[in-house]
């Protein structure tokens, strides 16, 4: 009877060993590194699958055959990127836009991006100067600027 409890003990300790490993090795694996253009293009980031934030750069986007490529800058510095995923792109991608990129750095100092962020405006405004609508209640503070 003892026996019996020893290896099912055993058998359990054997599964939930098993199933930690297994969790710990795939959260380890999902997860990516968040640096910024500056990180990236000074060599304070490893090369391999990473995110990386900035601006899209104005007047470099451009579409060529299903493919669209374009720079991502931060101050001074920029990289060029080529986005290969298959998801369409939001439509807050657009030049001047800030953007979270995911996908893997190359040698060759391209970036290859799976993966598009594109920031939106975080709180909507009337321009400055802007004349009212006639418009009353909260329909009238939803003006919009772009």
């Amino acid at each position: 009877m003892l026996n019996k409890k020893w290896k099912f003990g055993i058998g359990v300790g054997i599964i939930l060993a098993i199933v930690a490993w297994e969790g710990i090795s795939g959260f380890n694996e999902s997860k990516t590194y968040y640096v910024t253009v500056n990180e990236l293009t000074q060599g304070r980031a490893a090369r391999r699958h990473i995110r990386v934030g900035g601006v899209v750069a104005q007047g470099s986007v451009a579409h060529r055959g299903g493919q669209i490529s374009f720079r991502l800058a931060q101050d001074a510095n920029s990289i060029p990127v080529t986005y290969v995923g298959s998801d369409t792109l939001p439509d807050t991608f657009k030049d001047g836009a800030q953007a979270i990129i995911d996908g893997d750095y190359l040698v060759s100092g391209e970036f290859r991006a799976e993966k598009i962020q594109a920031k939106c405006a975080s709180k909507y405004q009337a321009a400055p100067g802007a004349k009212r609508s006639g418009m009353k209640g909260p329909v009238a503070a939803l003006n919009v600027t772009r």
